[in-house]
Parts: structure tokens; C-alpha cells; sequence
């Protein structure tokens, strides 16, 4: 019984590093797709455009991470090599979705996220965001 809860740790911190690992990348991926740097957006300008954006990314990866570890549960390398590959994918259909938007609507949608001023476009890119992942979420499914 104790090596079983071990095991499980041990697999919940790998899982976890992963899952950690690809936030970040989430969170590379919007700073590259708005301009001026992501964390002085947020942290230092407070901007809530920017963090929308960001919490509909990191919301749609751990959903994403989620879906992927439940799926698999009884197999840990398949599991793992799961989660890796569909939080790519993931993150990558993502940034395919922000920019299919930026391309259907007038101005810069990156500039958009960087007003300061609350803007409706904020909310429809950080749906978008997240619909991209709850749908990459059915297909681990």
C-alpha cells in the first residue's frame, strides 16, 4: 500500500512538472501574440485585457493537461507522452485561434489586449482561447 502511494506521488510531481512546464509555454506563446512584455502588462500595468487573455491560456492548458492525465490513467509513460504532446497541440491551436480572430476583425488584436481600458474584444479572444483547448480536450476524449 505504501509503495502504491509513492508511486502515485512520484507520478503527480512528474505530472505536475509537466503540466507547470507547459503553462509556461502558454505563457511565452501570449507574450509573443501581444506586444510589450506579458508580465509588465499585467504585474506592473495591471492591464486586464492582458490578463483575460492569459488566464483563459493557462485555464485552457490545465484543462487540457487534465483531460489527458484522466484518459490515461493506468498507463504512466502513455500518459505522460500524452499530456506533452496535446498540451503542444494545444498551445499551438491556441495561437492559431488568436490569430484567425486578429485576422476576422479590424486592428491589431494584440494592440487590443493592450489597452488599458476593459475591451469586449478581450473576453471574444479569451473564449476563443479556451474553446480551442476545450476542443482539443474532446479529442483526447
Amino acid at each position: 500500500m505504501l509503495e502504491d502511494l509513492l508511486e502515485g506521488a512520484g507520478r503527480s510531481i512528474v505530472f505536475g512538472v509537466v503540466g507547470i512546464g507547459l503553462m509556461a509555454v502558454g505563457f511565452v506563446l501570449v507574450d509573443l501574440l501581444t506586444p510589450g512584455k506579458l508580465r509588465d502588462l499585467i504585474w506592473v500595468e495591471k492591464n486586464p485585457n492582458a490578463a483575460l487573455l492569459l488566464t483563459a491560456n493557462q485555464l485552457g492548458i490545465a484543462a487540457i493537461v487534465f483531460t489527458s492525465i484522466f484518459t490515461t490513467w493506468d498507463s504512466f509513460g502513455q500518459g505522460l507522452a500524452s499530456t506533452a504532446l496535446f498540451g503542444l497541440i494545444g498551445i499551438a491551436i491556441m495561437g492559431l485561434a488568436f490569430l484567425v480572430l486578429d485576422w476576422m476583425t479590424p486592428g491589431k488584436l494584440g494592440e487590443v489586449i493592450c489597452t488599458q481600458e476593459k475591451h469586449p474584444g478581450a473576453v471574444v479572444s479569451a473564449a476563443s482561447h479556451f474553446g480551442a483547448a476545450v476542443i482539443v480536450c474532446a479529442c483526447i476524449a
